[in-house]
């Protein structure tokens, strides 16, 4: 455990002492809030879906841990680059813990950029339904950022620089993101968009956020938590395996 919580606690040193990477990563869901929720709010609103803002915030909560998360995989990069991690590897520790440490740190930072975005939305005019059920988001958060850690980490043992990782990036997350129905309800678009949507791993995150915030859900809280369990176990399975056959 010891291993576990000493690479947990870098990760939050190296957060913690990058002002402008809090600031960087808060920029684009402030955006997304004031764009959106007050420029698309009023024709939301004339259409009878009621206060926009209160719809968008779950989902930028969730867009936050998301892209924070994903960039966890830059430190596995960054890593190999200057050695660190190979020194790592090399130690008589289980790989798995080494891979768990840094998951959990990433994810925790992620989560942490997630409650963020909540305080700031509450600045413009956001409130949840449920107050206690913004404690069960931050569990909700918690399970998005690890699974997404674990994904990113593996990914970064076999890409080798960061143009690589960036495109992988914006190939596999963005789409997700936007088909994951954050930015719009799912209730009238078309079949096919609304079959990706229940494929995609995001939209049940999404989901369990609004439901412990606003107390709505589109999928049920108990399909919503099946599919983030099933996310996060194979996740940590794909990490875990590449990080086993990564080269030292």
């Amino acid at each position: 455990m010891r291993v576990i919580y000493i690479l947990w606690l870098r990760q939050l040193k190296k957060y913690f002492r990058s002002r402008s990477r809090i600031v960087g990563a808060i920029g684009q869901p402030l955006l997304f809030l004031l764009a959106l929720g007050y420029g698309l709010g009023s024709i939301y609103r004339e259409a009878g879906q009621g206060n926009y803002l209160q719809f968008l915030v779950p989902g930028i909560m969730a867009q936050t841990v998301l892209f924070s998360a994903m960039f966890f995989g830059a430190m596995i990069i960054f890593d190999r680059q200057f050695g660190f991690l190979k020194e790592t590897l090399v130690a008589p520790v289980s790989r798995f813990k080494i891979m768990l440490g840094g998951a959990l740190g990433g994810a925790t930072t992620a989560v942490l950029q997630g409650s963020l975005v909540f305080l700031v939305s509450l600045l413009l005019g956001f409130r949840p339904v449920h107050w206690l059920g913004s404690l069960l988001a931050l569990v909700f958060m918690g399970i998005l950022a690890l699974a997404i850690t674990s994904f990113s980490s593996g990914i970064g043992t076999f890409v080798e620089d960061m143009q690589g990782f960036q495109a992988i990036n914006q190939f596999i997350v963005f789409p997700l993101y936007f088909l994951s129905g954050a930015l719009y309800p799912l209730t009238h678009v078309p079949s096919w968009l609304r079959i990706i949507a229940e494929f995609n791993p995001i939209s049940y995150t999404v989901d369990a956020l609004r439901y412990a915030m606003l107390g709505t859900s589109r999928f049920s809280i108990t399909h919503d938590l099946i599919a983030m369990g099933i996310t996060l176990a194979v996740m940590m399975v794909f990490a875990a395996i590449r990080f086993r056959h990564i080269e030292t």
